[in-house]
């Protein structure tokens, strides 16, 4: 088993930049691929970043290419989704994910364990 936990998210000004973190508990966590999906209301959950399980690859949504970077620390249990220049149509919950495998996936299908979700709000 596998326990994550997000960092509680916020409200921030279109242009602004917010840090998510994802501590992890249980099993060796550097054995993990982790990812980052995001729902907002009414939407599907959509893949936002993954990382492999050592942090050497990394996969991002096309909407989110160089705005957000994911990164790890695997001394830490913690992974992170730091995210720049924040638009309205960033706003979703935002939800950690973890697989039991080297590499990340895009279909949330794929990961085994999943943290509570955080709310991110973005002003216009």
């Amino acid at each position: 088993q596998v326990q994550l936990v997000e960092s509680v998210g916020g409200l921030v000004q279109t242009g602004g930049s917010l840090r998510l973190s994802c501590a992890a508990s249980g099993r060796a966590f550097s054995n993990y691929a982790m990812g980052w999906f995001r729902q907002a209301p009414a939407k599907e959950r959509e893949f936002v970043a993954a990382i492999s399980s050592r942090g050497r690859t990394t996969d991002y949504a096309s909407f989110v290419k160089g705005r957000f970077t994911i990164s790890r620390d695997n001394a830490k249990n913690t992974v992170y989704l730091q995210m720049n220049s924040l638009k309205p149509e960033d706003t979703a919950v935002y939800y950690c994910a973890a697989r039991g495998v080297v590499y990340g996936s895009r279909k949330s299908g794929e990961y085994d364990y999943w943290g509570q979700g955080t709310q991110v709000t973005v002003s216009s």
